[in-house]
């Protein structure tokens, strides 16, 4: 088995790589990044010698370099996790978010049609389906939730997702969709939420939360939604959306508080700033159809996997810190262009 991994230098999509060398032996993962700023080569630092896998710089939006290597790998599987995705990045530029999200999927839809693949999986996001009243706990969205985004970013996602359906439909391309809510873990960068938080926290700086920190997310282990993906794209119906949700719901606050304990700091440092246009109040996904169709569940609850991810940024800071001073853009040329 051969797969397209795209974006598989950024958060989500290196913890997949990472998890689909370790779970299987025979297949070979084709990494395909474009590495802008949160491209990360550091990511894949651990498996770049694995006889397995194989890292590919390009754009999913240039089609002849997409058709080009369709040609030369005639891969099986295409997981695109490729996407620009900073909320706030897409307030002030919205135009990159539609040429990625939007024209990139096209691209590789149209090559997945024109070379054959075994399945397209597109993993997109909650912040399709808009969000949730703080005073109804008991709404969740679910795959039959009408999409109503709030953002350029949202929006973008939500265009690619009907652009993915619409070639299920029209050119019978076998495809599957994952909306998945926030997650958190290994590799994350530095200008989300909980690893700004650990980071900042950690150097002393102010913890800059948005409004009163009501704001409400459903958090997912990264781990775990490796594990629904990998189940989706091997057994998952063809032309379905599956949600992929933690029941792990906190407030921001609440997020940078538990932070803020673990690391024995004070939350002197916490610092309320002026909220982002058109913020989401809550987002709460309902997994059901992926628990009954496929059996999965997420194994990581929040109390747990924070202190998971906080130990390993302590045992990691090389890696954020090259990030927050640049250095992770160098590494790309130390193994490539340099030799």
């Amino acid at each position: 088995m051969k797969i397209i991994v795209t974006g598989g230098a950024g958060f989500i999509g290196g913890n997949f790589v990472h998890y689909m060398l370790k779970k299987y032996n025979d297949y070979k993962i084709i990494c395909l990044d474009k590495l802008t700023y949160a491209g990360n080569l550091e990511t894949l630092a651990p498996v770049m010698e694995n006889k397995n896998f194989k890292f590919v710089k390009g754009d999913i939006a240039d089609r002849e370099f997409v058709y080009n290597l369709f040609e030369e790998e005639k891969p099986d599987i295409i997981v695109n996790f490729a996407a620009e995705s900073h909320v706030d990045r897409s307030i002030e530029d919205p135009g990159i978010f539609l040429q990625t999200n939007v024209i990139g999927t096209g691209v590789l839809l149209d090559a997945c049609k024109k070379y054959g693949i075994k399945r397209y999986h597109q993993v997109s996001t909650d912040e399709v389906y808009g969000d949730l009243p703080l005073d109804r706990p008991d709404l969740f969205f679910t795959e039959s939730t009408p999409l109503h985004t709030s953002s350029p970013y949202s929006a973008s996602k939500a265009s690619a997702d009907l652009l993915v359906q619409a070639y299920h439909r029209t050119f019978k391309l076998p495809i599957t969709i994952s909306r998945c809510s926030n997650n958190y873990g290994p590799y994350h960068f530095p200008e989300k939420l909980i690893p700004l938080m650990i980071a900042n926290a950690l150097n002393d700086k102010q913890l800059p939360v948005y409004g009163k920190g009501e704001n409400v997310r459903d958090w997912l282990y990264v781990e775990d939604h490796c594990r629904a993906i990998d189940m989706i794209i091997h057994n998952g119906r063809v032309g379905e959306v599956y949600n992929i949700g933690g029941h792990n719901e906190r407030t921001n606050l609440e997020v940078v508080k538990t932070i803020i304990k673990e690391l024995g700091k004070s939350e002197d440092l916490i610092k309320y700033v002026t909220d982002r246009p058109g913020h989401d109040m809550r987002y709460a996904i309902d997994p059901t159809k992926i628990k009954e169709e496929l059996g999965w569940e997420p194994e990581t609850l929040f109390d747990e996997g924070i202190k998971k991810t906080i130990k390993w940024y302590l045992d990691n800071k090389e890696w954020w810190t090259n990030i927050i001073n640049g250095e992770y853009q160098n590494y790309y040329k130390k193994m490539y262009e340099n030799k």
